[in-house]
């Protein structure tokens, strides 16, 4: 049986800021948007939905997963925590 990991989760301010407008709008972009997260704190944050890829060049060590066709998540992993750095358009350099 696998030992479930806990996991804190922390935001990059302007990702909050872009959370906090998809749940203003609601409906089904920011349902899945929760169901990433979930699963990003769950055991395996690198497996599931919305097509998990680690990225490359100037973001390599993030990861990335699908929110809709133009938004994407865009996270690191640690043992102590998810860091949010992205949750709206492509993927942009810090």
């Amino acid at each position: 049986m696998k030992r479930k990991v806990r996991r804190n989760l922390h935001w990059d301010i302007e990702a909050w800021r872009d959370f906090l407008e998809w749940q203003q709008a609601g409906g089904p972009a920011f349902e899945r948007l929760l169901l990433l997260l979930e699963e990003c704190l769950g055991n395996e944050p690198f497996r599931g939905t919305g097509k998990p890829e680690p990225l490359r060049h100037d973001l390599a060590g993030l990861w990335s997963r699908r929110i809709t066709q133009e938004h994407r998540l865009v996270y690191d992993v640690s043992d102590e925590c998810i860091y949010i750095y992205q949750c709206k358009t492509h993927y942009k350099k810090s």
